[in-house]
């Protein structure tokens, strides 16, 4: 990894990515596409390490309190944040200044932070999204090996559901011929019923491959599932958009499933869930 002091960490939309890059060894990763235009390897991490400051003064500056949101580019709890603590920082100041988070991951790391995600929560607003794509252990060593996998990040989501924070899971991606079958989508269904998840986020069953990320992914093909890719070429070129022929059949399980439990699952729904700061937190700080 390799340190530099960031000239903003807030978008506009206050999302912030504390990292670049990721250890997680993702095999379909759309961050390391070259649109994003990396300068470094992926797995050398890009470590912005006056990101606390940036954020306390960012913070105090702001005449309304909102979400902020962190995971969308890069796990803020990947192996380096172990050492580091640059979350947990930020997570702190999040917390004193009375602002919401809303936290993506892959990672049980994220369970060392509890103490702080249940204040915020009190005192505002914490969810929780977790990514789930592959119900078969074995699979989901291949397919994300640097992580925990599926099964303890269920784990964490009950825990999660122990402790009161909302959670989100992100059901993508599911790539075709290898995890887009009824079986692994209602195994994931399950983990997501028993576990109480408010939304699950989908975009549809299949995955996106564009340069940089395709390459890398057909290699692992290569790897692991020989001849694989020459169907993926053959079928979707050089396609943005790659989708599950069985996406009808899994987009009707899907559906029927969350209707029947109550589970948020349009995206903009959620999206705008997400966003949501809660009126009567901005209402008290008046008074």
């Amino acid at each position: 990894m390799h340190f530099v002091n960031a000239k903003t960490i807030l978008s506009a939309k206050g999302g912030m990515n504390l990292y670049r890059g990721c250890t997680h060894g993702c095999i379909y990763c759309d961050s390391r596409s070259t649109c994003y235009h990396m300068e470094h390897d992926f797995e050398d991490i890009e470590v912005k390490q006056n990101a606390p400051q940036l954020l306390e003064d960012a913070l105090r500056r702001k005449r309304q309190r909102c979400m902020i949101g962190t995971g969308a580019m890069c796990d803020p709890y990947m192996h380096c944040e172990t050492e580091l603590g640059l979350t947990r920082k930020c997570l702190e100041i999040i917390n004193r200044h009375g602002f919401g988070v809303a936290i993506q991951t892959k990672s049980d790391r994220i369970l060392r932070d509890v103490d702080l995600l249940r204040k915020i929560h009190h005192k505002a607003k914490c969810v929780v999204q977790m990514t789930l794509t592959t119900y078969d252990e074995a699979l989901c060593g291949i397919l994300e090996p640097n992580v925990c996998t599926t099964y303890r990040r269920y784990q964490v989501l009950k825990h999660l559901q122990e402790e009161g924070i909302p959670t989100v899971v992100w059901l993508s991606p599911i790539l075709p011929w290898i995890n887009d079958t009824p079986e692994n989508l209602q195994g994931i269904l399950n983990y997501c019923i028993d576990a109480g998840v408010k939304g699950i986020i989908q975009f549809g069953f299949g995955l996106t491959l564009r340069e940089g990320d395709r390459e890398y992914f057909y290699k692992a093909l290569d790897r692991h599932f020989p001849g694989l890719k020459q169907k993926y070429v053959q079928r979707y070129g050089l396609d943005y958009e790659c989708p599950s022929d069985r996406n009808a059949e899994l987009t009707r399980i899907f559906r029927r499933t969350c209707e029947k439990h109550s589970i948020m699952h349009d995206t903009n729904e959620i999206f705008a869930y997400l966003h949501e700061f809660p009126q009567s937190c901005e209402q008290l700080r008046m008074f």
